[in-house]
């Protein structure tokens, strides 16, 4: 892959790309809420199935839209296109929802903060980034704030065993895949819109989940009430166009003028509204452990946001990664 020469624009102190990448990735906070209440009647992978269904009718016209820039895309992005949707939207999320079920969930929830660990070796090795002074200061600090956040000073599991089972490699099976759809997803938006680039994930995710459902062999459970039924046609809906499409929308939007290894720390957003979710929703009183990893994270995200990045843009790349 050739290495794309990028111009370095003058950044703001304030850096919008950055701070949409952090609200994106909020809005993934609220995923598990939707999802912990459609696994009392559907698989995972039914689950996931349905979300993109809806999802294809949103992208649908976006897609035809857009169809002109998928003339000649050449085969290096139709790989990152395979990647970003058949890894990180479809298979991606059926790992992280059957990792819900299985085993140890605070296992699973720390496993799911090596995310960003994946995306910054890539972002390194394949889109060539050169990480900023004190980034692996600001990382291990970044780590260690959600940490405290998930799990306060105590350990999240009582011995080996509780950690390495089935749920603990689903997750970081999904780490693996969202880190690498984070630095895919900074190389398509070389030379496609963010619109395009969200729909194409969820339309080509559409066949690979049709074909995995179908193999799972699982019957479909359409004998729940008619209140039920309603739950779980809202629950869907919500999920789908809350931390599905308006999600990826606002952070594709924000990828494309930050950087991958920028953006994956950004992504830490996440587990901070999945405490304040157990807050408002359970009622789980937040700690000053936990405020504590609230302010390690916000003081890694406000420094990160106020550095320059050399980042590319439909009017500024100077010369293309040849397709």
């Amino acid at each position: 892959m050739n290495a794309t020469e990028l111009s370095v624009p003058r950044t703001s102190r304030f850096n919008a790309g950055f701070w949409l990448v952090v609200l994106g990735a909020a809005l993934w906070g609220v995923d598990p809420l939707f999802r912990v209440i459609l696994l009392k009647w559907l698989t995972s992978t039914q689950i996931v199935l349905l979300e993109h269904i809806i999802l294809f009718f949103v992208a649908a016209p976006v897609l035809w839209r857009h169809r002109t820039e998928l003339q000649g895309i050449g085969w290096r992005r139709v790989f990152a296109l395979l990647f970003v949707s058949w890894g990180g939207s479809a298979i991606a999320t059926i790992l992280f929802t059957q990792g819900l079920v299985h085993g140890d969930l605070n296992a699973v929830l720390l496993l799911q903060k090596l995310q960003p660990l994946f995306a910054i070796v890539l972002a390194r090795v394949i889109l060539k980034e050169v990480l900023p002074k004190y980034f692996g200061f600001l990382f291990i600090f970044a780590l260690l704030g959600t940490y405290l956040l998930t799990f306060g000073w105590t350990l999240p599991f009582g011995h080996m065993n509780d950690f390495v089972q089935v749920g603990s490699l689903l997750s970081l099976g999904a780490a693996a895949l969202w880190g690498g759809s984070t630095v895919m997803g900074s190389f398509l938006l070389r030379t496609m819109k963010y619109e395009t680039v969200t729909s194409l994930r969820f339309a080509l995710a559409l066949p690979l989940l049709i074909i995995v459902t179908l193999s799972e062999g699982q019957s479909w459970n359409l004998s729940m009430g008619t209140l039920d039924a309603s739950l779980v046609f809202i629950n869907l809906l919500l999920q789908a166009l809350l931390p599905g499409l308006l999600s990826l929308l606002l952070y594709y939007k924000g990828l494309g003028t930050t950087k991958a290894s920028y953006a994956t720390l950004a992504e830490l957003s996440f587990p901070m509204v999945g405490v304040l979710i157990n807050w408002i929703v359970f009622q789980q009183v937040v700690t000053w452990t936990q405020l504590l990893g609230f302010v390690f994270i916000w003081f890694t995200l406000f420094y990160i946001s106020r550095q320059k990045q050399e980042v590319a843009t439909p009017g500024q790349t100077l010369q293309s990664a040849q397709a």
